[in-house]
């Protein structure tokens, strides 16, 4: 491996262009891990008998997520994103590997949620990494179009995807996609991403090891809690104690630190009014966009009674319109002088997704199912890669890194929020009441996301 090169080196513009292809690559297996279940894991219930444990799947893989994202995004500022994204990268192969071959709902589960912290790792890393190969935020909002439209695209081939290769060779196989994608992906990093490094590193003594224990009770004990505690068959004694736990977390957290001198989540990250915000409406985008993704599909085989596949192949037009909306995006943003107007466009666009969503029944044609998701994918197009590209453009050069991941983080904690909400709704009502409740509770979200990002205060560079 070559030697390390400063953050911030001058660097051709083919050389970014193929370190960002490398950074794609990573986005997109990020994408499949996190969506390729998605249309197959109610024939995976339904095998291992276990639709108790169905929300889990899903929320016990974005809670691992969560929680890893700003430990690792912090440790990416501190030492280099390099090897984290290699690492990441065998990780997720290796668990893909195992939930293949699971023999209970409890094993996948355990497989899944280990596959997150891998997940965490990548998420953190990549979406990065464009602000270290690119200071300048008005070129960096075109790749970050390329990144997010990636992760999109592959977001919608990968249901599809499993879908088919669930019904053609079993769900077992829909396992294999991503260890075969990965062996490009871990190539491309390898051979293509310089190995970046800031020119001032802190050493492993220095790294904040009691915030990050801190940092991860504080965001996974309350996820814990709203699923474990408060599903059909919880146990509320316990589900009070985890939020208690998160609660004294969080409250030890944030004075500590303000102590510490190389903290894992710096408090100067939040200290703008617009950065809180933002983080507040990614939490809400996070939820709704993985509602969408994880309980569309059953929705869909439930109400129009179509088949795995067929549900995948309604659902593409939600990914499919985000990297229309993100090219777009990235044409409009700077001819904006107030670019959190486009956020404000998305949040509308993605509530009337959502009502559309919630008004499917028996009867109704396919076609208003692709409308629905097509206008959903339209408004997360203009939300997504703003949110990253506002906390990048407000955070310091220093905290460029933790600032990503803190509100990938907040995507990702609202992801593992909303599917274990809408499980525990289904498993004490039914399929059809719990998810419509989950819809109507996105229409709300999006109404407050569009409030949020109306009062950001950005202003473009010009």
């Amino acid at each position: 491996m070559p030697p390390p090169e400063p953050v911030g080196a001058e660097r051709s513009s083919r050389d970014i262009l193929f370190a960002m292809l490398g950074v794609a690559a990573v986005c997109v297996l990020v994408a499949f891990d996190a969506t390729i279940v998605s249309t197959t894991l109610p024939r995976v219930a339904e095998a291992l008998g276990g639709m108790s444990l169905y929300a889990w799947v899903g929320s016990g893989y974005l809670l691992a997520t969560a929680v890893t994202i700003p430990v690792f995004g912090r440790i990416g500022d501190l030492f280099g994103r390099k090897r984290l994204m290699l690492a990441s990268v065998i990780v997720v192969a290796a668990c893909s590997i195992a939930c293949g071959l699971a023999q209970s709902m409890a094993q996948l589960v355990i497989a899944r949620t280990l596959q997150g912290v891998g997940g965490g790792m990548m998420i953190a890393t990549a979406f990065a990494a464009p602000a270290d190969l690119l200071p300048d935020p008005r070129r960096r909002v075109r790749w970050l179009a390329l990144l997010s439209g990636s992760f999109a695209l592959a977001s919608g081939v990968g249901p599809v995807l499993g879908g088919t290769i669930t019904e053609a060779f079993g769900w077992r196989m829909a396992f294999a996609v991503l260890p075969i994608a990965a062996v490009p992906t871990f190539f491309t990093i390898l051979r293509y991403f310089p190995d970046l490094r800031p020119e001032k590193r802190a050493s492993l003594r220095q790294l904040d090891w009691l915030g990050g224990v801190l940092l991860v009770l504080a965001l996974g004990a309350p996820l814990m809690a709203l699923q474990y505690g408060f599903s059909n068959e919880g146990h509320p004694v316990a589900g009070l104690a985890l939020l208690a736990v998160g609660v004294l977390a969080l409250l030890a957290l944030v004075p500590y630190e303000r102590k510490v001198s190389v903290p894992m989540l710096p408090m100067r990250v939040l200290a703008q009014r617009d950065a809180r915000l933002l983080n507040v409406a990614g939490l809400l985008v996070g939820a709704v966009m993985f509602i969408m993704i994880y309980f569309g599909p059953l929705l869909l085989q439930n109400v129009l009674l179509v088949t795995p596949a067929a549900a995948g192949l309604l659902m593409t037009p939600l990914v499919l319109c985000i990297p229309i909306a993100s090219m777009l995006n990235s044409y409009l943003f700077p001819r904006q002088s107030q670019p959190q107007r486009l956020m404000v466009a998305g949040a509308v666009l993605l509530a009337l997704g959502c009502a559309g969503a919630m008004a499917l029944n028996v009867g109704v044609s396919p076609n208003w199912a692709m409308l629905a998701f097509a206008l959903s994918g339209l408004g997360l197009g203009l939300l997504l890669p703003n949110l990253t590209l506002f906390m990048q453009m407000i955070a310091d050069r220093r905290d460029v890194g933790v600032a990503s991941a803190l509100i990938q983080t907040t995507r990702a904690v609202g992801s593992a929020a909303g599917i274990a909400a809408v499980g525990v709704m289904v498993s004490r009502w039914s399929v059809l009441g719990g998810v419509r409740a989950g819809m109507l509770c996105c229409i709300v979200a999006c109404l407050v996301v569009a409030w949020l990002t109306y009062n950001v205060r950005m202003r473009n560079l010009r």
